[in-house]
């Protein structure tokens, strides 16, 4: 089954059941992108964050 054709299955089954119709595939792409690379930058800045402070604090 394509996605497009479980979206209108799906959304039959909504509207026979009286409830809201499911967004269409690929609504959210661009925003999940951008929260798994706002992720990914956040955990990059992290680590060099830590790494820095272990080399300060490390006795040399």
């Amino acid at each position: 089954m394509s996605v497009t054709q479980q979206h209108l299955l799906d959304t039959y089954r909504a509207l026979t059941l009286g409830k809201p119709a499911p967004p269409a595939p690929g609504t959210h792409d661009r925003r999940v992108v951008r929260e798994r690379r706002d992720a990914r930058r956040s955990r990059a800045g992290r680590n060099v964050l830590r790494d820095a402070l272990s080399r300060w604090r490390r006795p040399t």
